[in-house]
């Protein structure tokens, strides 16, 4: 594998990003894209769902008034309510929404440079331990481990993980609760590569982009689904290789969701890594060309983890039951994708 470094081979990017898509205020699903349809969120319970977070940000005090719009606009509720319609009750939706804007807040404020809330790709690492201490704690002498509490408590991204993974763990077993911090430290190494590829302005392959993004994803949000729903899929199951293989394609392929309805509102930062992007500069063609080229990985992908689940659903009904799990997650969060006018908007390729 080639290292990621300041001489490396530097692939031509596409031109100008902002003027080569003059993109037009269309929502709704990509056409062409695979995807199963659900029902609409029901907007009482999503709507409970806000007023909780917000309370519970509010009382931690996580993030400040001016980060109303963005709250607001996330639709965090609608969110969770769409990704888990098997939820057993609104604690475990209010848990899950919990960890997801804890991930949410840590992202914006320790990674995303570009949003003017504290994030910057310099010294990542440092802030990432310390939020991965929040979850997995720290073990010492007991003045060192006083020194730690407060460091915690002291940083709203901290409070924010270390708050959200106490409550979980009411809901879920000890096993649930390890592999989501697991999970958690998958997704902090992704942020490290795609922070030292930025600061090093290196061109990322096209399998050298997707292995990035199999770390940098939504997994930690994928494998509680049987938390969320009110059982476990045990641990000798889950571990398995095929169980870890559609867990990773349904990641993977719903993280891409992610890439191409963010496209359009990532054309003004044209240093900002995409799937899209980083098909055209490897292949060397046009935006249109690589976000159709990018559409259709995402469908092979999805393909794979039909296909794949539908066979593994035989060992074992718990195995069924996650697995469905996995594909109510990835359809809901296609659902909240395609109609959130707030955030996402598609290029005029059709």
């Amino acid at each position: 594998m080639t290292t990621p470094t300041t001489t490396s081979l530097r692939l031509p990017g596409p031109p100008n990003l902002a003027r080569s898509v003059r993109a037009r205020r269309r929502t709704g699903a990509i056409p062409g894209l695979t995807h199963r349809p659900v029902a609409p969120a029901d907007p009482e319970k999503a709507a409970e769902i806000d007023r909780r977070l917000e309370a519970w940000a509010r009382e931690l005090d996580l993030f400040p008034a001016e980060w109303d719009g963005d709250f607001a606009g996330f639709q965090f509720g609608r969110a969770v309510v769409l990704q888990h319609p098997g939820a057993l009750d609104l604690e475990r939706l209010t848990a899950a929404g919990k960890l997801l804007l804890a991930e949410n807040i840590v992202d914006s404020c320790y990674c995303e440079e570009d949003e003017g809330k504290g994030g910057s790709h310099s010294g990542l690492g440092g802030r990432l331990i310390f939020g991965q201490s929040a979850l997995d704690p720290f073990h010492s002498t007991p003045e060192y481990e006083e020194e730690w509490r407060h460091g915690v408590q002291a940083d709203g991204p901290r409070r924010s993980y270390h708050f959200a993974l106490k409550d979980f763990a009411l809901l879920a077993t000890p096993s649930q609760t390890d592999r989501f911090v697991h999970d958690i430290a998958r997704l902090h190494l992704g942020y490290l590569a795609e922070a030292a590829w930025a600061e090093t302005r290196y061109k990322p392959r096209v399998w050298e982009y997707l292995t990035m993004r199999q770390f940098n994803n939504f997994r930690p949000c994928l494998s509680i689904v049987d938390a969320v729903d009110g059982y476990e899929l045990p641990e000798q199951l889950y571990a398995r290789p095929e169980i870890q293989r559609v867990t990773a394609l349904a990641c993977n392929a719903t993280t891409i969701v992610n890439d191409l309805y963010s496209f359009t509102k990532e054309l003004s930062e044209p240093d900002h890594l995409n799937l899209p992007q980083v098909v055209a500069a490897n292949e060397r063609c046009g935006l249109k060309a690589a976000y159709l080229k990018s559409v259709e990985i995402h469908n092979r992908i999805m393909d794979a983890f039909e296909e794949e689940s539908a066979t593994l659903s035989a060992l074992a009904p718990l195995v069924e039951r996650y697995t469905e799990g996995l594909a109510a997650w990835v359809a809901g969060n296609h659902e909240w994708h395609a109609t959130n006018s707030h955030r996402y908007h598609l290029p005029n390729y059709w």
